[in-house]
């Protein structure tokens, strides 16, 4: 029988993350949530910065589940995706806790991907931002 290795982000790396983006976020001057999300999509580790807005929640985890469980940052890589095929680009938003909004990231290591951020709380350019900030800490 094969051995099967399965490879999942850490919880001392997913609160590294948070602290990285929540450094951005401040210096952007927004207040977000973040929530981290396993190779699987469960959830690792949630925050919400003081006076985040409340929708940024479930946003960031809509992001997150978005990006661990089609591989793709959301926002633009996956309206490129989508962009010219209308069937899937109205489709899609009949997928359980999908988000086309960018602020959701693969965490990827090695060739493997490991789990997904999501960050809500600014313009999705602004929460893309602050997850590039989070991906780039590590």
């Amino acid at each position: 029988m094969e051995e099967y290795l399965k490879k999942s982000i850490r919880l001392a790396d997913a609160e590294h993350m948070a602290r990285a983006a929540m450094a951005k976020a401040t210096e952007l001057g927004l207040s977000i949530a973040i929530t981290i999300v396993d190779e699987s999509g469960i959830t690792k580790l949630f925050t919400r910065m003081d006076d985040a807005p409340l929708m940024a929640s479930d946003a960031s985890r809509k992001k997150a589940i978005t990006a661990v469980g089609l591989g793709l940052s959301t926002g633009e890589p996956w309206f490129n995706f989508i962009r010219e095929d209308p069937i899937l680009r109205e489709g899609v938003h009949g997928f359980n806790d999908f988000m086309l909004l960018g602020g959701g990231l693969p965490i990827v290591a090695g060739n493997q991907m490991i789990g997904a951020i999501g960050i809500s709380g600014g313009h999705y350019l602004q929460d893309q931002e602050c997850g590039n900030a989070a991906l780039n800490s590590l």
